[in-house]
């Protein structure tokens, strides 16, 4: 006998089993008399099972929906399940395949789309709701992205108010993790991210693998308009991707051509009226200061100086805000990366040590005036013959003046004029953005003390 078990004696087994007949009995009594007559067995009609898609491969009906032929392609879509085809597309990816003589050979990859993606993605409204007339399901999504995202992602802002209509999913994921409005990357998408968010779109959503905000991706491209709607909509200002990085670390971060810098810069601006941490640091120990003058954003640099940022604070390799701009700046030229080094000397930043000049000579000698302002921070600069062979000689010959006056710096003392300047910047240390600005200088002397370029040195 199992312990768990209980020993009921003959008497008490026959009373539960008589129990169990009567109230077997009276059920069948109760279902009986329901209705005073036999109780009808009941019908289950089973519920029809919609039609799996099929793969479509014809010619005529690709180029009717490619090239957005309503006519043409209403021929093709009046059979049930029609809209929901499958169609095979190639994309712009290459990868080994095997070919029946045992040959291998790159191929490009196949992915899948249906017709609802193509018609929205191209702005094909008409026929968009032709398909969706006839039931193309409007979150189908077999190459990983909803039509939805394809709008979006190409600025069709009618075929995205079309496809919220007939109920898209506003929050719906791609296979990458990405919701439609991460979709919206260019000026022209700004009534798309509109319309989701009056349909209800997140507005902190996060893809699935770096974790960034719809206020990330707008912030690192630049999108002011963007940037300002999804702040209307409660977008948090100091939520971190994957990389610990704000929406301010990522419109810092972003690499940027002399076209994008204005943008950028009202973008920051934004950011840090809304209340966006300036001294915030990603999983590099890099702040905003750090990230702008790897991109050479003057303005951005100015901005953030102005609001108290750390001149020379370190990221973990060591590196301050001087040493990133510095190694940038040979290929960052049209940024003008000197307007950052003299902002950053302007408000206290340290100093590169003597003896290391000549090898920042040799990295910066393609921006003279990056090279200009460092030097005017020294009473005495350590010149000897080695500097003439750091510099290239077509840079000799397209700034002579301007190298010739460096190399001259060994043949004494610097002038009056500029050991003065020294002497009062030394001794304002630390608040000479704070200090100068207030002194009644006459504005010449103004813009010399705060190392207003001369494309010479003395």
């Amino acid at each position: 006998m199992s312990s768990l078990s209980f020993p009921f004696s003959a008497s008490a087994l026959r009373s539960f089993q008589l129990e169990a007949q009567e109230q077997e009995r009276w059920e069948i009594r109760k279902r009986l008399s329901r209705r005073g007559h036999r109780a009808q067995p009941e019908v289950i009609t089973p519920k029809p099972q919609p039609r799996p898609p099929m793969l479509c491969t014809d010619p005529v009906f690709h180029t009717a929906l490619f090239s957005g032929d309503r006519s043409a392609l209403q021929h093709h879509v009046t059979a049930q399940g029609s809209a929901n085809l499958i169609l095979p597309t190639r994309s712009h990816e290459l990868r080994w395949d095997s070919q029946q003589t045992g040959i291998w050979s790159l191929t490009y990859e196949e992915e899948f789309t249906c017709p609802l993606f193509v018609t929205a993605s191209r702005g094909y409204a008409e026929c968009l709701q032709l398909l969706l007339r006839q039931g193309a399901n409007v979150d189908f999504a077999p190459g990983g992205e909803t039509a939805l995202h394809g709008a979006c992602e190409n600025a069709h802002t009618e075929c995205a108010k079309i496809l919220l209509s007939y109920g898209a999913n506003p929050n719906v994921g791609s296979q990458d993790g990405a919701h439609p409005l991460h979709c919206c990357k260019s000026p022209e998408s700004y009534q798309c991210a509109k319309l989701l968010l009056q349909y209800g779109a997140y507005v902190n959503s996060q893809t699935e693998d770096e974790e960034e905000t719809p206020l990330h991706v707008a912030a690192q491209l630049g999108l002011v308009e963007h940037v300002d709607l999804y702040l209307r909509y409660g977008a948090s200002v100091n939520k971190r991707d994957n990389k610990g990085e704000t929406p301010l670390c990522a419109a810092c971060s972003a690499p940027q051509t002399c076209d994008m810098l204005e943008s950028h810069y009202l973008v920051c601006e934004r950011l840090i009226q809304a209340g966006a941490n300036i001294h915030a640091r990603d999983h590099e120990q890099q702040n905003p200061l750090h990230l702008a003058c790897k991109s050479a954003n003057p303005r951005v640099v100015e901005l953030l100086l102005a609001q108290g940022a750390e001149v020379n604070a370190m990221s973990y390799s060591g590196n301050t805000a001087m040493q990133n701009i510095l190694q940038v700046s040979s290929y960052r030229l049209p940024n003008q990366p000197e307007l950052i080094v003299r902002a950053l000397l302007n408000h206290g930043a340290i100093r590169v040590w003597p003896g290391a000049l000549i090898k920042v000579l040799r990295y910066c000698c393609s921006s003279p005036r990056t090279v200009e302002v460092l030097m005017n921070c020294y009473t005495r600069v350590p010149v000897n013959d080695e500097w003439s062979n750091a510099v290239p000689q077509e840079l000799l010959q397209k700034h002579p003046e301007f190298f010739q006056s460096v190399f001259s710096l060994h043949e004494g003392p610097r002038s009056l004029q500029h050991l003065c300047r020294c002497c009062l910047r030394s001794h304002l240390e630390g608040k000479l953005h704070q200090v100068l600005p207030k002194l009644p200088l006459p504005p010449k002397l103004l813009r010399f003390l705060q190392l207003e370029f001369e494309d010479v040195v003395y």
